[in-house]
């Protein structure tokens, strides 16, 4: 009966949107973190009966034909891209990117990666790096004898001295925008990399042709909405319980076929 394999198939996709729900959930206090949505798409449709078809020698057509359907399938798991709450941390190297864009750091084999975690740190040699060590690019280093350093939302960076009274320009901080930020491919750790499907990065200013400007001392929070996610799952369960429901249902219709004598 093609109810079982229909009905499995919806079981199937609601527990990938289970799936989804619990990694937004999780992430709901990373750093910069958007929310992903299960798509879902119907399966294939067997024709029994084509609408249109001929049936009668009169030339009369199936206003509707007979259509059966193969269940569910999954289409996409996209992101809801968002601007999470700005929170205040008063950390010199703390940055939120308020509006588009994504800081773009280097990975060790010299690729180019991109995140929106501006939770930044200063590695041994006073380079600014990212929390797991990735050097923010362009290279900005801060010298050893610098009081404090100060980061406007241009992305310029200035760093004070106890022997002098006007601040260094030490660098500046860019931003990059993708035609399609949705097709960007989460590679963990809160970075993303470039694919086909987002187009290539297109570097500029902070506060310039449609990018962001960037916060010192404040870092973005995730968008997740716990109610919203909580909802949604409690949405999914009882798809997945409907669904087993039908293969229970369909499993006692059979047995009622086999007792027939």
């Amino acid at each position: 009966m093609r109810a079982l394999q229909i009905a499995a198939t919806g079981m199937t996709a609601q527990q990938m949107r289970v799936e989804t729900i619990s990694n937004n959930l999780a992430n709901m206090n990373t750093t910069g973190y958007n929310a992903r949505r299960a798509e879902f798409a119907d399966l294939h449709y067997q024709q029994m009966a084509r609408p249109g078809t001929v049936n009668a020698a009169d030339g009369t057509t199936l206003p509707t034909g007979i259509q059966l359907g193969l269940g569910v399938r999954p289409a996409a798991v996209t992101v809801h891209l968002a601007q999470g709450t700005l929170s205040q941390t008063d950390s010199d190297l703390d940055l939120a990117i308020e509006g588009r864009g994504y800081l773009e750091v280097t990975l060790p084999n010299g690729q180019s990666a991109y995140t929106r975690d501006g939770s930044l740190k200063r590695s041994a040699e006073g380079l600014i790096v990212t929390s797991d060590g990735y050097a923010v690019a362009p290279e900005i280093t801060i010298p050893n004898d610098a009081r404090s350093i100060s980061i406007n939302a241009a992305g310029q960076v200035y760093a004070y001295f106890d022997d002098a009274a006007e601040a260094q320009l030490l660098g500046e901080f860019t931003l990059a925008s993708f035609a399609n930020a949705k097709g960007l491919e989460a590679i963990g750790g809160n970075l993303f990399k470039e694919t086909e499907a987002s187009g290539g990065p297109v570097v500029g200013t902070p506060g310039e042709d449609g990018l962001g400007t960037l916060r010192q001392g404040y870092l973005e929070d995730s968008s997740v909405d716990a109610v919203r996610e909580v909802t949604e799952l409690i949405e999914a369960q009882r798809g997945y319980e409907m669904n087993a429901k039908v293969i229970s249902a369909v499993d006692q219709m059979m047995g009622a076929m086999t007792q027939v004598r």
